[in-house]
């Protein structure tokens, strides 16, 4: 193979991500952890699971960021979870330190990768990845409504009883509370879930989907999801790599549309071998863009925490 993915943390959204991009077998895999034996570990335990998972993918772990020189995409999943009495600010600069080192050395060892940022905050931290690594903004862009519209889906099958992949979603805005479900862009075989389920339900899972990640929180204790968001990571690559075209909402940086510019936030972006091809501006409701609007607002006000 000679597409090669770095993945930025060895932790579980890290090591995760590993393992589905090996499984997906479409590129040699490094993952780079500053914690010695960690990275080199779980790199040679998904190694010696190829032979029955049937990938021949290389994956191979390291603690030098030397080794993404050649990605042609870079991950970024390492940063530090909120802690009993850590204050959002704290959290904001405390990953950004992070994102902003490993962005530096993105820069130097792999100028010319595609980066996904899947860190939180995830729009921030997005926003902080291209402002530190001066890459296009098309080549730069966050999971976020990937994993939510993931959520959304899995949700509606759950209440329907029905196949998950019969079900397209949309979620736009910030990757956190003020995130805004459409389920009026919902749809199971083509068929509008208002069709489907009742106004009341549907209400239900919107809420749902917008506290899904701190609902996975609550039933940890100590940790936060990773399945889902490392599969919806692999799945932006194979749209990149394949040049797929494919529509679907990701954190992508705003010049003006939906009345929003100079931030990053979750639209309908064209996924391509370009990157970040194309925004698509749907019709949204006046409620539904003060919501998005709402939400574009309320990071406008993070990133001043970070000097933006």
């Amino acid at each position: 193979m000679n597409k090669k993915i770095a993945v930025i943390g060895a932790g579980n959204v890290g090591a995760s991500t590993a393992m589905y991009l090996a499984e997906a077998n479409f590129a040699d895999v490094v993952m780079v952890d500053i914690i010695e034996g960690v990275p080199q570990g779980k790199g040679l335990d998904l190694t010696q699971a190829g032979p029955v998972r049937g990938y021949n993918a290389k994956i191979y772990g390291t603690n030098k960021f030397t080794d993404i020189k050649g990605a042609d995409i870079v991950i970024m999943t390492a940063g530090l979870p909120r802690k009993p009495g850590m204050s959002r600010e704290d959290l904001l600069n405390m990953n950004a330190d992070i994102v902003g080192s490993v962005a530096k050395k993105i820069k130097q060892h792999a100028p010319q990768s595609f980066v996904i940022v899947v860190s939180n905050p995830l729009d921030l931290m997005t926003f902080h990845m291209q402002k530190v690594t001066g890459f296009p903004k098309n080549r730069v862009c966050g999971q976020a409504g990937v994993l939510d519209s993931t959520r959304f889906r899995a949700f509606v099958s759950m209440e329907l009883d029905v196949a998950m992949t019969d079900i397209q979603a949309m979620v736009l805005g910030g990757h956190g509370d003020t995130m805004v479900p459409l389920p009026r862009y919902t749809t199971v075989a083509g068929i509008p879930i208002g069709e489907l389920i009742a106004k009341d339900r549907i209400k239900a899972i919107s809420q749902r989907t917008a506290v899904g990640g701190g609902e996975i929180v609550k039933l940890l204790k100590t940790g936060s999801a990773y399945y889902a968001p490392a599969a919806a990571t692999v799945d932006m690559c194979r749209a990149i790599f394949n040049d797929e075209k494919k529509l679907l909402p990701a954190s992508a940086y705003l010049t003006g549309e939906y009345g929003i510019k100079d931030i990053y936030i979750g639209v309908p972006v064209v996924l391509g071998a370009k990157g970040v091809e194309r925004i698509i501006e749907l019709k949204l409701t006046k409620a539904e863009l003060t919501a998005l609007q709402g939400s574009a607002k309320t990071y406008k006000e993070h990133l001043k925490i970070l000097g933006y």
